[in-house]
């Protein structure tokens, strides 16, 4: 029902973009540094790990890039990032919103005639499903360099190994498979913060566990879309 409300026509596009630029703004650009920071570390433990994995068997070394590649591109960059984002993103969404609520802002705006589940909500999805993506490509990107910076600055293996890794058994299906699932991911981490805050009543306290509970369920259904993804895409 609150989705329902949420995607109806809104009253003055004008205001609208503008909120959803802010969200934008505070969605991508906010979130930049903690997804590379974490996305660095994630391409280098994925590189050492599998280069200890390697040691003393008949596989090349080479295949530490690949592995590191279809890592980052198939599930660690979407899902890590997501994840990370739910706890950043998903907790302030219901924070605010349910801010909000506590201040009889949404009461008084209902008041007036505002559509407040589309006014405070749709902004924020589209502002998700158009910059999570993006932050997913450059986690995925950046997961690559961190497992070079591990792999051939850490002495595994050379940079023509590295690259040939790379290069090795591409399939382009696969960004689709990323992407689709930054778009999943991206709409349950806002909608469920958005009702865990919209719906929120009591004090401080039931506001802070409104947030937690964002958190949390975003995650649970984040992994289990992750699954029923994979089952989907991969048979």
């Amino acid at each position: 029902m609150l989705l329902k409300s949420t995607f109806s026509r809104p009253e003055k596009v004008r205001m609208y973009w503008k909120e959803t630029l802010r969200q934008m703004d505070d969605i991508g650009v906010g979130s930049i540094i903690v997804v590379g920071i974490i996305s660095v570390f994630i391409g280098a433990v994925t590189a050492v790990q599998f280069a200890y994995q390697l040691d003393g068997t008949l596989v090349p070394r080479w295949y530490i890039g690949y592995i590191v590649r279809d890592s980052a591109i198939i599930e660690l960059a979407p899902t890590f990032t997501s994840l990370v984002l739910a706890g950043k993103v998903g907790s302030n969404i219901a924070a605010e919103i349910g801010g909000m609520r506590q201040k009889e802002h949404i009461d008084a705006m209902e008041i007036m005639g505002v559509n407040t589940a589309s006014f405070l909500i749709l902004p924020k999805i589209i502002a998700a499903l158009t910059m999570i993506p993006i932050l997913v490509c450059m986690a995925a990107f950046i997961s690559v360099m961190g497992g070079y910076i591990a792999s051939v600055i850490g002495g595994l293996i050379t940079h023509e190994e590295y690259l040939r890794g790379l290069r090795a058994f591409f399939v382009d299906y696969n960004i689709v498979m990323m992407l689709v699932k930054a778009i999943v991911f991206a709409f349950i981490l806002t909608t469920v913060s958005a009702y865990q805050g919209y719906y929120v009543k009591g004090g401080s306290i039931e506001l802070g566990q409104a947030s937690t509970q964002a958190v949390v369920y975003s995650d649970i259904l984040i992994l289990f879309a992750d699954f029923m993804i994979a089952l989907l895409l991969t048979q």
